[in-house]
């Protein structure tokens, strides 16, 4: 059996094969990762630098703001 050989308008543009494009893809594909990592470990310092006290006075704040009404 013969192997199908794209040629003529169907075959696949050469940009796709090329080693940089990948390797720049990759790369992209890291760095927003390591961003997306960074982000959530400082939202869960943040978070977790409120002692239990200021916890509970937001909580009640936050209680105390609300219209009452309940989805």
């Amino acid at each position: 059996m013969r192997a199908w050989r794209a040629s003529g308008p169907w075959k696949a543009p050469s940009l796709w094969k090329a080693p940089s494009l990948w390797k720049a893809l990759g790369i992209a594909g890291f760095i927003g990762v390591a961003a997306t990592g960074a982000v959530i470990v400082r939202s869960e310092r943040r978070r977790r630098s409120y002692t239990p006290d200021e916890i509970r006075q937001r909580l009640h704040e936050r209680l105390d703001g609300s219209s009452g009404e309940r989805a």
